[in-house]
């Protein structure tokens, strides 16, 4: 299944960081959605640099809904201005992004900066522009390693940096979320899933979907869970342990489950015993939380051994390469899903698809997250300041928009942020299996329960 940290937690968090790569978004006297960026490399430096010509008109794929008083229809930016009322003239604003450019998150990385640069390009109409401001962007790879985040985020912020954004790892976003609050600075985490950044203090946003939302859609597919029994199968681990707790906080103590386990060593290499303890518990939903290279071998075992053909089997859809990895039992299992292309049937979403498609780049699972940070980064300099990330911060607080997932707000008290989530399931045989959508639940069935702010 999909992590609960929604990085890859199994994977050793190594990897080398190169230098940043800088990027300037901006356009003057042209259409919007028309010319191409065009990048150069400095010969000083490994630092990219593009020209002022228009952006690519990378339109997000997952469903930004109509935003508040002031924004114009679909989540895009309103009108910009040289006249920023006292929220930094038409300088330049400097935005971070730190992520997974390389390392085992890579992947992850590079839909959510696809995502991103399309967002970008959508939420400012092609200008690359926000309240006059142009957006200037300088990357930076982490390699998924919380010391090398928090060494580029320093950097980025002592360079005079207020918005930092992109984290794909659940680990890295908790050493950055500190970070902010004690410099001052907006930062905005990107796929990490974990339930600790809800609330964790008043400059820390994410733009993607946290764990509890993604176990409360697990549990839609069991219907009124009181008195239901869940099974959680998964390794002996940090990663699975931390499953099962979740899965009993939601499911049991949230909704009345009897929420029970099977553990085994992550080693592991005959799985059929563990799907036979599975089936011998008989319960009404396993919840499968799985990391590593020996998933084949379980969802073999749970097909032979009649799990998936005799109770209600569900677990996380990843991205689009994991799909075969289920092989024969694929089409019996229910997914719960944070999204896949096409789950948001809504034009803002055929926008993102066709932007991310155009600049050459494969809308996936993470895609959404980067094209909502973008937008929320747009949000925050024109309702907000270019300068002042205090009043970014609040004027991002209670913000509801369209995504292209559908109708999202940012619930002001914790900055947990509110979306769509989807079930599914796969079709089709051998390699190339599809995804198709079961269900679509609203912001408000899959909300989780809010925190006091701490910080």
């Amino acid at each position: 299944m999909v992590p609960a940290d929604m990085a890859v937690p199994w994977a050793t968090w190594s990897g080398h960081m190169s230098r940043g790569s800088t990027r300037s978004y901006g356009v003057r006297n042209h259409p919007p959605f028309r010319e191409p960026v065009t990048m150069r490399r400095s010969s000083t430096s490994s630092t990219y640099t593009s020209r002022s010509v228009p952006a690519v008109a990378l339109l997000a794929a997952t469903v930004l809904l109509a935003g508040l008083a002031g924004c114009s229809k679909a989540g895009t930016a309103g009108s910009s201005s040289d006249g920023d009322g006292g929220k930094g003239g038409s300088a330049a604003v400097d935005v971070g992004l730190v992520y997974s450019r390389s390392g085992p998150l890579a992947a992850y990385g590079k839909q959510y900066l696809e995502g991103f640069n399309a967002g970008l390009a959508y939420a400012t109409h092609g200008t690359g522009k926000a309240a006059g401001h142009e957006i200037h962007v300088t990357e930076q790879d982490d390699a998924g390693d919380p010391a090398k985040a928090v060494a580029a985020a320093k950097t980025l912020i002592g360079k005079g940096t207020k918005i930092i954004a992109g984290t794909t790892d659940s680990g890295v976003a908790l050493q950055l979320a500190p970070l902010a609050a004690q410099n001052r600075v907006l930062y905005v985490s990107g796929p990490a899933a974990t339930d600790g950044l809800t609330g964790v203090n008043a400059y820390t946003f994410r733009s993607g979907r946290q764990s509890y939302q993604d176990i409360l859609t697990a549990g839609s597919l069991l219907g009124d869970s009181k008195g239901r029994k869940v099974v959680v199968l998964t390794q002996n681990s940090a990663f699975g342990q931390a499953n099962v707790a979740a899965v009993k906080t939601v499911l049991g103590d949230g909704q009345g489950a009897k929420v029970d386990s099977v553990l085994a060593p992550p080693s592991a290499g005959d799985l059929t015993p563990f799907a036979q303890q599975v089936k011998s518990k008989k319960p009404d939903l396993v919840f499968v939380a799985w990391a590593g290279a020996s998933a084949p071998a379980l969802w073999t075992a749970l097909d032979q051994q009649g799990v998936v053909g005799s109770t209600k089997v569900v677990t996380g859809l990843a991205g689009t390469a994991s799909y075969p990895l289920f092989g024969a039992a694929g089409a019996k299992v229910s997914f719960l899903a944070h999204y896949f292309p096409g789950a948001g049937n809504n034009p803002v979403e055929k926008a993102m698809l066709d932007g991310i498609a155009k600049a050459g780049g494969t809308p996936d699972l993470f895609s959404p997250d980067g094209f909502t940070a973008a937008q929320m980064i747009v949000h925050a300099v024109e309702s907000g300041s270019a300068t002042d990330p205090t009043a970014m911060a609040k004027a991002l607080e209670g913000w509801s928009f369209q995504g292209p997932k559908g109708d999202e707000q940012i619930r002001a008290v914790d900055h947990a942020l509110l979306q769509p989530m989807f079930t599914a399931k796969l079709t089709g045989t051998g390699a190339a299996p599809k995804p198709e959508l079961i269900s679509r639940l609203p912001k408000d069935a899959v909300t989780p329960p809010s925190k006091q702010m701490a910080g």
